[in-house]
């Protein structure tokens, strides 16, 4: 594996919880220690049944939230965009009103990787139904629908490195076949 390459994906972090995850990425056993805290991958696949998903975290937790329109798998978002899921709020005009729809979409990385990483990308993107900026009540949200929001992020965050940094994908189908 070569040098780790972090971009950011765990800048604002303090150090003595970023050099555990460099040692490891030089060591080369991230992979090992992520698949092994997180062995399962989710069965959520198509767009239909990732709109189901969420409506059923939204049922659970945020019932009068406005409703996403649209939910989708968006394989262009993290290259594109440098953003893992995206809520977003487009108005039209019909008739005389002013009509406001949300749309929901997650990266397509996220179709093979754990269900706690699924959930908890999804729970941030339903908290922007309620909570449209990254300030406090929007992550106390995050942390009511998910109560290990933030250890999910940081190890998703350190999963990004290992990847940046040349690891392979650890949840892929065929490497999920290969360790049964």
């Amino acid at each position: 594996m070569t040098k780790p390459v972090t971009p950011n994906y765990l800048a604002g972090y303090p150090a003595h919880l970023t050099e555990p995850v460099h040692r490891l990425i030089e060591r080369d056993q991230l992979g090992k220690v992520l698949r092994q805290k997180y062995p399962e991958v989710h069965e959520v696949r198509t767009d239909k049944a990732l709109y189901d998903y969420v409506q059923e975290i939204k049922a659970r937790h945020l019932r009068n939230a406005p409703q996403p329109s649209k939910v989708a798998f968006d394989g262009k978002l993290q290259t594109l965009q440098k953003a893992l899921g995206i809520h977003s709020r487009i108005a039209r005009v019909q008739g005389g009103k002013l009509k406001s729809k949300h749309e929901i979409h997650v990266a397509s990385i996220f179709r093979e990787m754990p269900p706690e990483f699924l959930h908890m990308i999804v729970v941030h993107e339903i908290a922007h139904l309620k909570e449209a900026q990254h300030d406090k009540a929007f992550y106390q949200l995050c942390q009511h629908m998910e109560a290990n929001y933030f250890q999910l992020e940081f190890d998703l965050r350190a999963y990004l490195c290992h990847l940046a940094a040349g690891g392979p994908p650890l949840w892929a189908a065929e490497v999920m076949a290969v360790n049964s």
